[in-house]
């Protein structure tokens, strides 16, 4: 049976009025929709501020874990586009809630073990939720004999750690893996930011969280994480609840199928936009191994703009 087919938005103002007209709120994905690197997409400013003139809710929904709501919001300010902290909603964020109140493991065995970087560790210290490992510079290092033999008698490692985080790691090495393969093997729970195999930069594909911290974890220890971003729902059900958002009448738009698509199929929300400025390209939805198919496709967030234009508003 043919898949359906997305409608394409680009160039059809009188389809993206219609379009416009079906959401009060936009779930936005930031890598690849409103930026690549340090560079903000054709029109995107421009863009937001026309849904926000419409009356749009506007809520970035990122599984990017290397920074914080405050760090992004840092971002958002030098990229001179409008944004509150509020407004912000992490797979960073999403973890530290999740295990503060959600998972409420009881001291002292809620120490958590980070791979991963400053964003993860702002996110827990905002919850009150112990953690080693992450960005210390003791274990940004190389292994010595007496990690070899700490590690391997338990004499290095910490008796409250509970948990172990895996995230985007700038800085993984083998000290870290066997930190974290040995906690898993003492029971603890294992949880990942989000699952991406890539992260869309500077016009690229660079490694992502899925990659470095998750995968290589689940494949040493024979476990698989409860992941935290996008496309889990427990991701989406937080973000509900957060903002008390009507699903049929929101839209998630993203640059990946297997992620933000999948994100809002599975949430059965009212809509979703896939832009071709990240990492799927034309006609990735027609793979038989697409995970999901997209409700519209325009080829950028900018290409909204054209209804403005149009209508002279």
């Amino acid at each position: 049976m043919a898949k359906s087919q997305p409608k394409y938005l680009t160039g059809d103002v009188a389809a993206i009025n219609d379009f416009l007209d079906r959401f009060d709120t936009f779930l936005l994905d930031c890598d690849g929709v409103i930026w690549s690197g340090d560079q903000v997409l054709p029109n995107v400013r421009e863009t937001l501020a026309f849904l926000r003139e419409k009356g749009k809710k506007i809520i970035f929904v990122t599984n990017n874990s290397t920074k914080s709501r405050s760090q992004y919001l840092t971002k958002f300010t030098r990229l001179d586009i409008p944004a509150s902290v509020d407004e912000i909603f992490g797979s960073a964020y999403s973890s530290a809630i999740y295990i503060s109140r959600i998972l409420r493991l009881p001291p002292p065995k809620n120490k958590v073990f980070v791979v991963g970087e400053s964003g993860i560790e702002q996110e827990l210290l905002a919850e009150g939720i112990p953690f080693i490992g992450g960005t210390d510079p003791s274990f940004r290092r190389d292994m010595t004999p007496a990690d070899w033999a700490g590690i391997a008698d338990g004499s290095l490692l910490d008796p409250d750690v509970g948990i172990v985080l895996a995230g985007l790691d700038m800085h993984i090495n083998y000290l870290k893996w066997s930190h974290a393969l040995h906690y898993l093997h003492r029971g603890a729970v294992f949880l990942a930011t989000n699952t991406d195999a890539t992260f869309p930069s500077h016009g690229s594909l660079f490694p992502g969280a899925g990659s470095i911290g998750m995968s290589p974890l689940a494949y040493m220890s024979g476990r698989q994480p409860v992941a935290l971003g996008k496309p889990s729902q427990a991701m989406l059900d937080a973000v509900e609840g957060r903002f008390q958002l009507d699903r049929a009448r929101t839209c998630m738009v993203g640059d990946r199928l297997n992620t933000d698509i999948q994100f809002g199929v599975e949430g059965r929300l009212g809509g979703t936009l896939l832009v071709l400025t990240g990492v799927c390209k034309r006609g990735d939805w027609e793979k038989e191994d697409a995970p999901a198919v997209p409700g519209w496709v325009a080829e950028g967030l900018g290409d909204l703009l054209a209804a403005k234009t149009e209508t002279g508003e």
